[in-house]
């Protein structure tokens, strides 16, 4: 079925499908349409909708209802992201999964309602204490948050970890046709028993103890290398990127996600008609990030253009991948501003001919 739909309604219709039944959270924009959503939708499939008294206490509650093997999800704005991050470290040490939507609005502090990409930092490098990471999922439709939120669903079960799902205002407010597929199928092999799960202990199941409490150093060092090789498990096998334009040599390679990949592909077809050769590699995930993939497309580039809604987080992914063998540059917007598809054609000009006069600085 094929239906109209806003960003935020069909990343709650999406969960409910992947058999969520659980949300816990508080309000804040622009995401409030997911809650309302979920507090009207979740009785009529037998689930439950809890509204927090704050983000703090959604997180924890995160945390108990995880901790039963349900599958539960909670949805923020960024500082209500902020609020929860010693809930979303508490979940990683845990082994718990669950899906945890951040529809980015513009900061820091309070900042604003519209868009931005200010987030990427706290996203990919683990926002709260310790060392953990999240798996992280950027739509730039839609439909793309659609599927990207039934898969976050398998990726926290078949990983027993946090999977966050980073969107912008846009993607949380705009409206597009949205297929609502029947038969979906998981994207990962799913364990139905979860062994691990603390379900009670009769009937022949092992007694589960929910914990990240490990007083002995050496413990704590053997849980933390265990956590550490699962998110290796990640980067070899969870890569998720889109490539578009010319596959050959080009005079710009441009690296964006979400909303802004979406400007950058009509940049790049004005970009094309005026004779400037362009490629825009488009991270899906951005924990783990497709470092290869940035690497291999710029080895056939002149040069590299980041372009993000901040003032510049993403482009030190970007320049790690490319290892200082073509210069990276970065464009970008703040405070809600968008980047246009003129902007980036008006960068990328100035950027080739500072190339050709030999000024490569970055």
């Amino acid at each position: 079925m094929r239906k109209l739909m806003k960003g935020a309604e069909a990343i709650a219709e999406a969960a409910i499908r992947a058999g969520c039944r659980l949300f816990f959270g508080y309000p804040i924009t622009p995401q409030n349409e997911i809650p309302e959503y979920m507090s009207r939708r979740l009785p009529e499939v037998g689930g439950c909708f809890v509204q927090a008294e704050s983000e703090v206490a959604a997180s924890n509650m995160l945390y108990g209802a995880a901790g039963t093997g349900e599958r539960v999800m909670t949805s923020s704005s960024s500082p209500g992201i902020s609020l929860m991050m010693e809930g979303i470290s508490y979940l990683a040490g845990a082994e718990l999964p669950v899906v945890i939507v951040n529809i980015m609005r513009a900061g820091p502090g309070l900042g604003g309602i519209l868009p931005s990409q200010g987030d990427y930092f706290q996203a990919t490098k683990g926002g709260g204490h310790g060392d953990y990471r999240v798996l992280v999922l950027a739509p730039w439709s839609i439909q793309e948050a659609y599927d990207l939120v039934q898969d976050a669903f398998d990726l926290a079960d078949y990983y027993r970890n946090p999977v966050m799902v980073l969107g912008d205002a846009l993607i949380g407010q705009m409206m597009e046709p949205c297929e609502l597929r029947e038969g979906r199928k998981p994207c990962k092999p799913l364990d139905e028993k979860k062994e691990w799960a603390a379900r009670g202990y009769k009937g022949g199941r092992k007694r589960a103890i929910i914990n990240s409490l490990f007083l002995d150093p050496v413990e704590l060092e053997k849980h933390n290398q265990k956590l550490f090789a699962k998110y290796e498990e990640m980067k070899k096998n969870e890569v998720r990127y889109a490539c578009y334009g010319t596959d050959g040599e080009c005079d710009v390679l441009i690296v964006a996600y979400g909303t802004v990949a979406r400007v950058a592909v009509r940049a790049m077809e004005i970009l094309e008609e005026e004779g400037i050769r362009a490629r825009l590699i488009r991270p899906i995930t951005l924990f783990p990030f497709p470092y290869d993939a940035v690497y291999d497309a710029s080895m056939k580039a002149k040069f590299v253009l980041c372009a993000e809604l901040s003032t510049g987080q993403m482009v030190e992914d970007v320049r790690l991948a490319v290892k200082d063998h073509r210069p990276v540059f970065f464009y970008g917007r703040q405070g809600g501003m968008l980047i246009s598809p003129e902007e980036i054609v008006r960068e990328v000009k100035k950027l080739r001919e500072k190339i050709k006069e030999g000024k490569s600085g970055e």
